[in-house]
């Protein structure tokens, strides 16, 4: 039986057990195969899709952190419009400064990144780091406006979950310049002084909590400042304080006209951009926060209101043969005269007891009323959030209508006796003060008047008259007919009147025949030199250092000189009584 085909090995009875198990009686193997191979696809692409979708999950993730930093930041840090002065100078702007931040969820050793993070910044509080990174959150802060160094530094480290946030940072080109006007803002760029609270409280914190407050969105803000008047103005005040050796120094230049604040400088002052120098007591503003005594300047409103009663005039006499007694109180004059006096020379030399004279004649009454409707007895609301209310007796009897006539008894923020003074001489129109710029138009529709402008002439030309005999002299700088008036009062120490501890000022206009400007110079507690031969009066130190101011500004200001001018009583008076 050579060709029968070989016998087919008999298969184990333990393998056809399992072979039935796993394929079943008669499978075709091929097909078994097939369909093995497209289960091993099947497989291989569900792995690929979960891998995808997983991916997918953390882009998007990754995006909603980003968004999540995003609304963050524009809630803390977001954008604020520039601030220019009048000519379009740069005040404060922003920039975009990287801020560091963690996501402790996706941090896988803390200890190591904390290690290194704090040796890479050594500024970094660890344990502060420690707790904010061991918080059960999505998202810290670890650290505001870094360094591109430090940022490039942590950079390398590539620690996962650390990373970095442009944000926007307030910065303020100018310094110390505009300090007090300005103001600042905190860490999260929102203003908390000056005009940069101002901006919040008037809209800028609504847009951005709406979404609105871009970069492109928001026009700069321009105000009434001249930056070139400003340094000129805070470096006499420096050389003043540092000559002087005075406690503080402060000034205004304003606009009579239109009310805008051209400069304003109060020494002690800080650097915004260094925010800790800003809550130091002493750097406060002076004249919007500082209510104080304004001393012989407010002559100026005694006798403004007995001329515009009609009661008085520029002759009228007045009895200052001795000190004038009152009570227990006696009324003295720096010079005694002892002699009558005029109205004309009441102001000239300062009169003490020529003021309290003119001031009992009209009565407390109109004296209160008076003060009132210069704005003198309210606190003066600007754009400027940081203001103080006047120091206003509770009881106003004829004893505080004398001393208040020649400015004791009656504190006030020296801007609000700026504003009262621009009534007296800009026509007899009360206008309130701004920050912002504004046309005379938009002036004249807010002003009221408060004075007939008869007596508005008369106290230019008595302010005329004192730089030309009287105690404004040394601030009569050649060509802009300068008038003005001073004052030196007593600080109250220890509930008395320290003689040797004054608050000096001066305040000045020009030109006199046709007021463009008031200028405010405030000197506290100036010292005796031997060129001021031992006295501390305005005379001495605040008038020449107005005078300096004039010099430098009146050019900015475009103030033309005018050489060889008659004298106040015939270029004022005169031309006064012409138009009557």
């Amino acid at each position: 039986m050579s060709g029968a085909a070989p016998a087919k090995p008999v298969e184990p009875w333990r393998q056809r057990l399992i072979r039935s198990l796993l394929y079943g009686r008669n499978v075709d193997r091929a097909a078994k195969a097939r369909a093995r191979v497209g289960l091993a696809i099947l497989a291989f692409a569900g792995v690929y899709i979960l891998i995808g979708s997983r991916l997918v999950m953390f882009a998007i993730g990754a995006d909603a952190h980003s968004a999540r930093r995003a609304a963050a930041q524009e809630v803390v840090a977001t954008a604020r419009p520039d601030i220019v002065d009048r000519n379009g100078a740069i005040l404060a702007t922003d920039v975009k400064a990287a801020s560091l931040f963690g996501e402790p969820r996706r941090i896988i050793d803390k200890d190591e990144a904390i290690e290194l993070l704090t040796a890479t910044v050594p500024d970094l509080d660890e344990a502060e780091v420690r707790e904010r990174l061991s918080a059960r959150k999505g998202f810290v802060w670890l650290k505001r406006e870094i360094t591109p160094k430090q940022q490039q530094d942590i950079h390398k480290l590539g620690i996962p979950g650390i990373g970095f946030l442009r944000e926007n940072k307030r910065v303020y080109p100018t310094g110390n310049e505009v300090a007090h006007l300005i103001g600042l803002v905190n860490i999260d760029n929102q203003g908390i002084a000056g005009m940069e609270k101002w901006l919040d409280n008037n809209g800028l914190a609504d847009l951005h909590r709406a979404g609105f407050a871009t970069d492109r969105l928001q026009k700069p803000i321009e105000l009434s400042v001249d930056l070139r008047v400003e340094h000129a103005l805070r470096d006499e005040l420096l050389k003043a304080k540092e000559k002087f050796h005075a406690k503080a120094a402060s000034g205004i230049i304003s606009n009579v006209k239109t009310g805008e604040i051209v400069a304003l400088v109060s020494l002690p002052d800080f650097d915004p951009n260094n925010p800790k120098e800003a809550h130091d007591p002493d750097r406060i503003n002076r004249l919007t926060t500082g209510v104080y005594e304004m001393g012989s300047t407010f002559k100026a409103f005694t006798l403004a209101m007995a001329l515009d009663s009609g009661k008085i005039n520029l002759n009228s006499s007045w009895d200052a043969r001795g000190n004038l007694h009152y009570g227990k109180f006696t009324i003295h004059d720096s010079h005694q005269l002892g002699r009558f006096i005029n109205t004309k020379e009441v102001f000239t030399y300062s009169s003490n007891i020529g003021a309290a004279r003119i001031a009992l004649s009209q009565g407390v009454e109109a004296h209160k009323t008076f003060l009132a409707k210069m704005g003198q007895l309210t606190r003066l609301r600007t754009e400027l959030p940081e203001s103080a209310a006047p120091l206003v007796p509770r009881r106003w009897g004829e004893l505080n209508t004398v001393t208040i006539a020649f400015g004791q008894g009656l504190s006030v923020a020296p801007l609000q006796a700026v504003m009262g003074i621009n009534a007296l001489v800009n026509g007899g129109y009360l206008i309130p003060p701004t920050f912002m710029k504004r046309s005379e138009s938009e002036a004249t529709a807010m002003a009221k008047r408060v004075i007939k402008q008869e007596t508005s002439d008369k106290m230019r030309y008595l302010m005329r008259l004192n730089a030309e005999i009287g105690t404004a002299k040394t601030a009569d700088v050649k060509g802009y007919y300068v008038g003005g008036k001073t004052g030196t009062s007593e600080k109250v120490i220890n509930g008395r009147y320290a003689k040797k501890r004054v608050l000096n000022s001066f305040t000045a206009i020009m030109p006199s025949d046709d007021p463009k400007y008031q200028i405010l110079i405030m000197l506290d507690e100036p010292q005796a030199l031997p060129e001021t031969k031992g006295f501390i009066t305005s005379g001495w130190n605040a008038v020449p250092t107005g005078g300096k101011v004039i010099e430098r500004i009146a050019p900015l200001l475009g103030v033309e000189p005018r050489f060889d001018l008659p004298p106040s009583d015939r270029l004022i008076l005169a031309a006064s009584r012409a138009t009557q």
